[in-house]
């Protein structure tokens, strides 16, 4: 088995992250543990377990940005960064990123009905970033692509939970390097983000993510590395669940739809509401993701308000 793991502690809410080493042509490390000391620590404990020091890693590959997988993407100095496009936009943070991240995001807290006190939620968007590399991607990985040095590794594009999600497919061993794509125990957020170009407008995270899960219930995956927790082994059955939960979540918002029109930020108080004012964020891109759901089955409808609010009723 060419594969091995390094279990690496963040200090975040998901727990450990795991990060996979790939012995090849190349020496590759997928993912790269959040950007703090004892993270830095377990990476070089876990390379060390495997004969091997940061220096001899031959190349970074991302499934996605986020602070917890793209930490340390500049703790390889002989490494060469692959990822998705969108990685880099985030991995630069140079002004223009930071204007258009807030920008971006009061919009949505606007048109989702959010309370002008409760706009002080977007500078708390950008907390983890400190935790994250800076170091633009050296070359961009997407579908149909291999992994440089692995040619058994095919790339997938697998949106949803980040813009930037990749995965790796070995076809000949049946394995998928998922980052947080499958995860064993939770479900992952289709989180709300920035489009990579603003003319495309907010991406629909819930049915990318509903998409990307569904393509592999039609490949013979028999067991997904995932980014946190264990490995999963029943792939199909478990995406299976995961997508008839989903369908009934989106019916509970349905439901506390009531006869009149709803803001996001209503419905997302009735529906989470001991939770929605500590992860005001995380809560938000849950709610929109059941209403687009809801607006694609044709179960609600949509109205834009003079005061540029979104309004939601049943169909």
């Amino acid at each position: 088995m060419s594969l091995h793991k390094i279990i690496i502690p963040t200090p975040f809410a998901v727990g450990d992250v795991n990060s996979y080493l790939i012995k090849g042509d190349m020496l590759t490390l997928i993912d790269a543990g959040p950007k703090t000391p004892e993270a830095w620590l377990a990476i070089k404990a876990g390379l060390k377990e495997f004969g091997a020091e940061p220096g001899d890693v031959e190349q970074v590959v991302l499934t996605h940005h986020h602070p917890d997988h793209a930490g340390w993407v500049d703790g390889f100095e002989n490494a060469k960064l692959y990822g998705h496009p969108y990685n880099d936009p985030w991995l630069r943070r140079d002004q223009q990123f930071f204007d258009y991240h807030d920008t971006f995001y009061l919009e949505r807290l606007k048109e989702e009905g959010v309370p002008g006190d409760l706009q002080f939620w977007v500078k708390k968007m950008k907390r983890p970033l400190n935790l994250m590399g800076n170091r633009p991607l050296d070359t961009t990985i997407t579908e149909g692509d291999v992994l440089p040095g692995h040619p058994d590794w095919q790339v997938l594009e697998t949106l949803g939970h980040a813009q930037s999600h990749l995965s790796f497919w070995n076809k000949e061993t049946g394995e998928m390097i998922g980052g947080d794509h499958v995860i064993a125990k939770v479900s992952s957020n289709p989180l709300i983000e920035p489009p990579l170009d603003p003319a495309e407008g907010r991406p629909k995270s819930l049915l990318q993510y509903n998409a990307s899960l569904s393509r592999l219930l039609t490949m013979p995956v028999d067991v997904i590395y995932s980014g946190h927790g264990e490995e999963v082994y029943n792939v199909h059955e478990l995406i299976t669940t995961r997508l008839a939960k989903q369908h009934q979540r989106a019916m509970k918002a349905h439901g506390l739809m009531g006869e009149g029109e709803r803001t996001v930020y209503e419905v997302t108080k009735d529906l989470f509401a001991h939770a929605y004012e500590k992860e005001l964020g995380l809560t938000l891109s849950e709610t929109i993701g059941q209403i687009d759901y809801l607006l694609e089955n044709g179960l609600v409808v949509e109205r834009m308000g003079d005061d540029g609010i979104f309004y939601y009723s049943k169909a």
